[in-house]
């Protein structure tokens, strides 16, 4: 029997895009169930992430038009990461594959076909992997291969250049469920779950219509949240850099009184300014560092809901 495909799509005020990107993924659906590659039950589900325009009416409205079409609405607006877990979680026990794309028409569709084409041949998980970043600009180029690069220096276990374009099994998702995290970062994620799992390559596109809702504060907060999600290395650089630090100040304390009881007395008050300025400087970033992980201790012990769904378009 053919596996039934659920593509999720999160969604955050994409009423400029979503009519054009829409019926690619329906045509998408129906090409590969025309190819006997997925059943004819599969469904395009659209995530509202709390979108402030017309994004919810339109996905209603789509799923009066066609059956393929479904959505859900979360309650407020939560962020990317918990968009596409909310849809994730919704899917998993109604479907056995799931694709989760943005909705902005960037990412290759056709990429799908090798990613079911790999889950037939036995992969639970399919990274989509950008071949090239020639559509981006330089500073994003730089900074996003240096995340990557950082990450693994810092001992995650991440996808280089995968964004969130993954096909990921109904088998996988219930195992993935039992990851409680309040601090999302799931291309760091779902390398933890493990199974047979490959990459497949793709071109990405310009945006088709309307605006990125990804600025640099919020890439920014995603690195951070990947960081500390994922590793506590940084911790472990803090306690290294103080072991060292102290040994030097260890080393200028013997010097400084060898020098006194020579009888040569210590001048320099600018240096000496300079390495209390230093070291109070270094206690403050290392005392920051810390602090985000305590924060980030603080929200877990919480045990938030990750996502609230409002609304649910089978339901009306």
């Amino acid at each position: 029997m053919a596996p039934k495909l659920y593509i999720i799509i999160p969604c955050y005020n994409e009423e400029a895009v979503l009519p054009i990107t829409a019926p690619m993924f329906l045509e998408k659906i129906n090409a590969l169930a025309a190819s006997g590659k997925i059943s004819g039950d599969s469904r395009v589900m659209f995530v509202n992430d709390g979108s402030r325009d017309r994004t919810w009416e339109i996905i209603e409205q789509l799923s009066k038009q066609d059956e393929h079409y479904i959505g859900i609405c979360q309650s407020r607006n939560r962020g990317h990461q918990n968009a596409v877990l909310a849809g994730l979680m919704e899917a998993k026990d109604v479907c056995d594959i799931t694709i989760s794309i943005d909705c902005d028409g960037q990412d290759d569709i056709n990429a799908m076909d090798e990613m079911v084409d790999a889950y037939l041949d036995g992969c639970e998980v399919v990274y989509g992997v950008r071949s090239s970043r020639e559509t981006d600009t330089f500073f994003k180029r730089f900074t996003a291969q240096s995340f990557y690069k950082f990450l693994a220096v810092m001992g995650a276990d991440v996808v280089y250049n995968h964004a969130d374009y993954r096909l990921i099994s109904a088998k996988v998702l219930k195992e993935f469920a039992n990851f409680k995290e309040v601090n999302l970062f799931l291309r760091g994620m779902v390398p933890l779950v493990g199974f047979k799992s490959t990459s497949v390559s793709y071109s990405r596109a310009e945006r088709i219509a309307g605006e990125s809702h990804y600025p640099l504060k919020k890439m920014i907060g995603l690195a951070v949240d990947g960081i500390t999600s994922l590793s506590v290395k940084p911790l472990q650089l803090i306690m290294t850099f103080g072991l060292v630090v102290a040994f030097i100040s260890f080393i200028g304390c013997i010097w400084a009184l060898v020098t006194a009881l020579c009888g040569r007395a210590v001048s320099g008050w600018a240096s000496m300014t300079c390495i209390i300025c230093f070291v109070s400087g270094v206690q403050l970033i290392c005392l920051g560092i810390i602090g985000e992980y305590i924060g980030k201790i603080y929200m877990e012990t919480k045990q938030r809901p990750r996502y609230i769904i409002s609304k649910r378009t089978w339901e009306e």
